[in-house]
């Protein structure tokens, strides 16, 4: 089981947002039942991230992790949101 963490500067509105969008795109290529996710804020970020496998963000933070930092905003704007999915699936590997 793959783990993607999604994150926003609160933890509760984009990336509520964000995480609702990315299972949609998950769940239309039949791979939604590979991953689980965690949802958090940018402050918590650095601890929550361990043993996650992705990163996708909707403001910034992440990058000074060792783990693929996305950005999200795609999924919130409806503006190339499919790739933001296309490259999550990447990174996985799915």
């Amino acid at each position: 089981m793959k783990k993607i963490i999604v994150a926003c500067g609160s933890g509760i509105a984009t990336s509520t947002v964000a995480l609702q969008k990315l299972k949609e795109g998950l769940e239309e290529r039949g791979k939604l039942d590979q991953v689980s996710f965690t949802q958090c804020s940018i402050p918590e970020l650095a601890s929550a991230a361990e043993g996650h496998d992705v990163i996708v963000t909707t403001a910034q933070g992440g990058e000074e992790l060792s783990i693929p930092v996305i950005n999200g905003m795609p999924l919130i704007t409806g503006i190339n949101a499919e790739q933001v999915v296309d490259e999550v699936i990447e990174i996985l590997g799915l």
